[in-house]
């Protein structure tokens, strides 16, 4: 009976182990590679499976997930000889769990090792100053190398990114010395480019200034010239009526008595002024014949006369015609 009892008991561990190894349950987005006797069989997808006790055994476990794998930092030299240590991250996801088991050994090691020289070739073919400034680039032909060796992995790279490019020292203090200058330059630039703007615009005002003052100079002038032009006409037309009148006055009955008068009157009190304010005078020899003094005044008067008479007869006949 008790050997009974014992072998009841073999058997039922033997029944559980049997079903431990035939049942399977695979996770959501994951795959199990199965080989049987050591030779491919299957891949089994996510939900329950029974495989063939001691036949059947599974191989490889793959992720179907997006995977980050860190890139450790490295040395990379420039075009222009300039060490940097690199690093970044790589992102990648398996698309084929037997060709990520079969096609290589360990595809976390050789995407990081092959990230790792490509990115140092991309870098020793651009300048330093290039470097920072063409990650996105980097980036591109990283992930462009390791996606056409990566089709025969099973895998997808999916992208790379850069994470940090440290230069050395000295180069780190030769960039700070020359953003230094750039920065100084540019200041150097708007500062002369304000002063050169503050010399057009004080070069444009004093331009503006001259020109009015120019034109206010030229209409002064105009304005005096046609001034005098108005005080000429004035004073000409003034003495061209007053010899009008003269000539009419001297035509008019008693004309003549009143200027041989007029003129005697004159002539008296000019020389009565000149005795008042000189003590030494030069009188004509005639002094004393007044009248031939008056006759040559009014002769001169009868000659103006004579000469505005014929100035208004030649008016009337240009009138006339």
């Amino acid at each position: 009976m008790q050997q009974n009892l014992i072998a009841l008991g073999f058997i039922l561990v033997l029944v559980v182990v049997v079903l431990l190894k035939a049942a399977v349950v695979v996770p959501q987005r994951s795959e199990y590679v199965v080989e049987r006797l050591g030779k491919y069989r299957t891949t089994l997808a996510a939900g329950f499976h029974i495989l063939f006790p001691f036949l059947d055994k599974i191989a490889y476990r793959r992720n179907l997930k997006e995977e980050p794998i860190d890139i450790s930092a490295q040395t990379c030299i420039t075009a222009d000889n300039v060490t940097l240590e690199v690093d970044g991250i790589l992102y990648l996801q398996v698309v084929n769990s037997k060709m990520s088991a079969y096609g290589i050994e360990n595809y976390h090691f050789a995407a990081s090792q092959l990230a790792q020289t490509s990115l140092r070739s991309a870098i020793g073919k651009i300048t330093l100053d290039s470097t920072f400034e063409a990650r996105e680039t980097l980036n591109g032909q990283v992930v462009m190398a390791l996606d056409e060796a990566a089709m025969n992995w099973g895998i997808k790279v999916l992208r790379y990114e850069i994470k940090d490019i440290q230069p050395p020292r000295t180069v780190l203090e030769a960039m700070e010395k020359q953003m230094k200058a750039e920065r100084e330059k540019r200041a150097e630039i708007a500062r002369s480019e304000g002063e050169k703007q503050a010399i057009l615009n004080r070069a444009e005002g004093d331009r503006g200034e001259a020109i009015s003052l120019s034109e206010g100079e030229k209409m002064k002038r105009i304005n005096e010239a046609e001034g005098r032009a108005q005080e000429i006409l004035k004073v000409a037309d003034a003495t061209a009526k007053g010899i009008e009148k003269v000539a009419a006055a001297l035509s008019s009955p008693g004309g003549q008595d009143a200027a041989n008068l007029e003129v005697a009157k004159q002539y008296v009190d000019a020389f009565g002024r000149l005795a008042k304010e000189s003590n030494t005078m030069i009188i004509p020899s005639n002094f004393s014949d007044i009248s031939s003094m008056v006759a040559s005044a009014m002769a001169t008067l009868d000659h103006i006369r004579k000469k505005g008479e014929q100035a208004g007869g030649e008016t009337e006949i240009r009138s006339g015609g």
